[in-house]
């Protein structure tokens, strides 16, 4: 006859335990590894993201007043390309070589000057302008909230909006060019950021919280200001520049605006690109990361200079607009979770791709075209509404 004990199941505790831990041996024995918990396939999810963004580039290029079918935009674009191929002289079988091309790069031209005009003049400067403003304000507001540890925060937190916002009505004032409307904003808003950086630094106890209340208080000091010039501004024509400026828009957006733009936003997106594992482990805390020899006090500095770079030079092309950099990090990390070095790249591409789908409504939805700084308020209040309530139901 077999042994009663060797039909004993192997997590069956001896005679005698504590009913608490044969309790806990139970729950810990059916609690799943983590071999056995299913990964997400983020690497998908950023191939659907990078196509989704494709999508909306295409889109934005055919959608508007002057129609456009989606064969000819792609010519018209190819076409600059094939001239330059077929124009280049080779000694050594360059014939050969243009034939080999001319089906692939064809340079016959199937759409008239305007058509031409309204791609490479208005759509194109437009798009690149939209992209690189929501990759901007979005990565911004993603190094903040993970800077500050609070998902409240936005890319204005520091006054750069604000700041940006008196500039740009200063330049009007004085009737001053466009150009320099983009160049006052954007000084303007670093003026602010550094001004509440240096009020920060003579306050005492948190230092985090020093800044973020230097920041409101000087945000209020420059909004106080700009209200100020609009009282005194010409109500014929600079009242309703400053006020239409401060809405938000792409309309006159120009190639010299995106050269400008994208040249000082790269470099303040590439920092934090390559800082964005140190984001991580300064999200566990101040003396987490201190322990493990991160210099918090230059890497939070670093941070907030980079984002406040983008912010302010993509605020000087487009105008205030709002929740951009504050809901789509929320929309990051719910798809790639809180790891800042998917969190980062997530929010370039998905930020730009969503202006770009504000922007396209924007132009279409109304006769005369809507300012960007409301269609992002009605679109970002809603859903960061909806996020709240799933977060309190999750919690």
């Amino acid at each position: 006859m077999a042994d009663a004990g060797s039909t004993r199941s192997p997590h069956t505790e001896p005679a005698g335990t504590p009913p608490e831990v044969r309790l806990h041996t139970a729950d810990v024995t059916s609690t799943p590894s983590l071999s056995d918990r299913e990964v997400p396939d983020y690497r998908l999810r950023f191939i659907l993201l990078v196509l989704a963004a494709a999508s909306c580039v295409i889109v934005s290029f055919i959608v508007g007043r002057f129609s456009i079918g989606i064969s000819d935009a792609v010519l018209i674009l190819l076409s600059p390309i094939a001239h330059f191929v077929m124009s280049v002289d080779l000694p050594i079988l360059g014939d050969i070589i243009h034939i080999l091309l001319s089906p692939i790069l064809p340079v016959m031209e199937t759409w008239d000057d305007a058509m031409y005009s309204v791609v490479f003049n208005i759509r194109l400067p437009r798009i690149l302008a939209a992209f690189l403003v929501g990759a901007a304000l979005s990565t911004a507001g993603a190094a903040y909230q993970g800077m500050f540890q609070n998902p409240l925060v936005s890319p204005d937190i520091l006054g750069a909006s604000a700041g940006a916002g008196f500039g740009a009505a200063l330049a009007i004032y004085f009737y001053l060019g466009t150009g320099a409307i983009t160049i006052f904003a954007f000084a303007g808003g670093l003026v602010a950021v550094g001004t509440a950086y240096a009020v920060s630094r003579l306050t005492r106890g948190n230092p985090t919280l020093g800044m973020v209340l230097a920041g409101i208080l000087v945000g209020s000091l420059f909004s106080a200001s700009t209200s100020y010039i609009k009282l005194v501004a010409d109500t014929n024509d600079q009242l309703p520049a400053i006020t239409y400026w401060l809405m938000g828009s792409l309309a006159g957006a120009t190639m010299e605006d995106v050269y400008f733009a994208g040249v000082v936003i790269i470099i303040g997106l590439i920092p934090l690109y390559l800082l964005r594992w140190r984001m991580n482990v300064l999200t566990l805390g101040e003396d987490e990361a201190k322990s493990m020899g991160i210099n918090t006090h230059l890497l939070r500095l670093i941070v907030i200079l980079c984002a406040t770079l983008v912010t302010a030079v993509a605020v000087s092309i487009s105008g205030i607009i709002g929740w951009v950099g504050l809901v789509i990090p929320h929309f990051c990390r719910m798809i790639f979770g809180y790891d800042y070095r998917r969190v980062i790249p997530a929010a370039v591409i998905m930020g730009g791709g969503f202006l770009l789908l504000v922007d396209d409504f924007a132009r279409t939805i109304a006769t005369t075209e809507v300012p960007l700084g409301i269609l992002t308020s009605f679109v970002g209040a809603p859903i960061f509404a909806y996020l709240l309530m799933m977060g309190g139901r999750r919690s």
